[in-house]
């Protein structure tokens, strides 16, 4: 029975890369947002000044509503209640209101979310009812559109799985009530809104079918600024390594970073030397995507707003499903497919020591060590020179504890 076991694990053979590089655009003056996808190469683009406002659709109980600041739209918290809609003065708001934006650490965060206090059902908009489950709107906000247009808007309510909200210009005229269904948007992480054409925009693909997007926000550097960098989908992770070169970088498997700027914009900078963007050669970035599946990203080079391209090479180090027993436990082989004769791995260990095996297809152990010393997530370097290539499963087992990762060798 444990044999048949060991050969279903190896059997499901994993899918893996050597290094690729990939050129991404985000068109000339960066006038693009581009989605990427790691694992297929897929890119989906859309003008970026198409859109005004975005609601979040796979939010859970977060309600994210971000504003296009990253095309110079500005929005105002305005000192006064939805009940004031009619009377509403915009006297002192360029010397005094507050100015919003949308967070760069959290997608459901956005402008609109800007005093967001979950503890007390406050979203930021509005204020949720838990007897109705309705989101009540309480706030007014002031947009000045990027042609100089400004309306006032507020949210009415979220209700029901529908967004409803009303904007005007300040006298009041030319009032648009509108409603946006999240089931008319089912897996996608957010819609968007054109104020100026008062219309839905489907723009961005599936949440399952991204890890990357590419083009400008922005972000506070002391002040709130604009750039042009990479934001991860919600649940990729990231370990940024700096300070040596990619060949001879090692991660920190507790390091992850779930921010969606933690790739960002400062792996380049501009050189006044030259008058072009220099890559950092001393940054290298894990990514865990949404699967569990592991990548070494090396950014390369950046065209600047001539070109808006971004390049960078990936490598998939180890993939979907290296963890064969419980979540709960960590075992992991890099790099996978292994190439030189060495293998790293990664245990979650609850004991001092255990039994490390490598077995073949047939179930019989090919390559057998004891690891000790072990302490919470370990890392040890374990020879497997000689062996032919093919597809093996590498079994860690510690007291009742046993877990299975996939090995390919090549």
């Amino acid at each position: 029975m444990k044999k048949l076991l060991l050969l279903q694990v190896a059997i499901a053979t994993i899918s893996a890369s050597a290094q690729t590089t990939v050129t991404v655009t985000t068109g000339p003056g960066i006038a693009q947002q581009t989605w990427y996808k790691l694992t297929t190469d897929a890119v989906t683009s859309a003008a970026l000044a198409e859109w005004d406002i975005a609601f979040e659709i796979n939010g859970g109980f977060n309600a994210g509503i971000l504003a296009n600041t990253q095309k110079g739209l500005q929005v105002f918290q305005s000192p006064y209640s939805v009940a004031d809609w009619t009377t509403l003065d915009t006297t002192g708001m360029a010397a005094g209101w507050t100015v919003l934006h949308n967070s760069d650490k959290d997608w459901s965060l956005g402008a609109l979310n800007s005093d967001v206090d979950l503890d007390n059902y406050n979203l930021g908009w509005g204020i949720y009812n838990t007897v109705t489950h309705v989101v009540a709107g309480d706030s007014i906000y002031v947009v000045r559109l990027t042609s100089g247009d400004v309306k006032k808007l507020r949210i009415d309510a979220l209700s029901a799985g529908t967004y409803n909200f009303t904007y005007a210009n300040i006298d009041g005229s030319d009032e648009q009530v509108h409603a946006v269904a999240k089931a008319d948007y089912v897996g996608k992480n957010y819609t968007y809104w054109s104020m100026a054409t008062n219309s839905a925009l489907d723009r961005e693909p599936a949440a399952a079918d991204w890890d990357f997007v590419f083009g400008k926000y922005i972000t506070d550097i002391g002040q709130w600024y604009g750039v042009t960098g990479v934001l991860q989908n919600k649940g990729v992770e990231v370990v940024q390594v700096g300070g040596t070169l990619p060949a001879d970088a090692t991660m920190d498997w507790t390091a992850f970073d779930t921010t969606i700027s933690a790739i960002g914009y400062d792996w380049k900078a501009f050189d006044m030397n030259i008058f072009q963007y220099v890559v950092d050669d001393s940054l290298t970035y894990f990514v865990k995507d949404i699967p569990g599946n592991l990548w070494k990203v090396i950014f390369t080079g950046f065209g600047g707003s001539t070109t808006g391209d971004i390049t960078f090479t990936k490598e998939l180090l180890s993939a979907t499903g290296v963890n064969e027993t419980t979540k709960a436990n960590t075992f992991v082989i890099y790099p996978n497919p292994a190439l030189d004769g060495m293998v790293n791995v990664v245990i979650d260990a609850t004991q001092s020591t255990g039994n490390l095996s490598v077995i073949d297809l047939s179930g019989k152990i090919v390559r057998q060590e004891m690891l000790n010393g072990l302490n919470g997530l370990s890392t040890r370097t374990i020879d497997i020179a000689g062996l032919s290539a093919g597809v093996y499963t590498m079994q860690f087992a510690s007291n009742n504890v046993s877990m299975f990762s996939k090995l390919i060798v090549r």
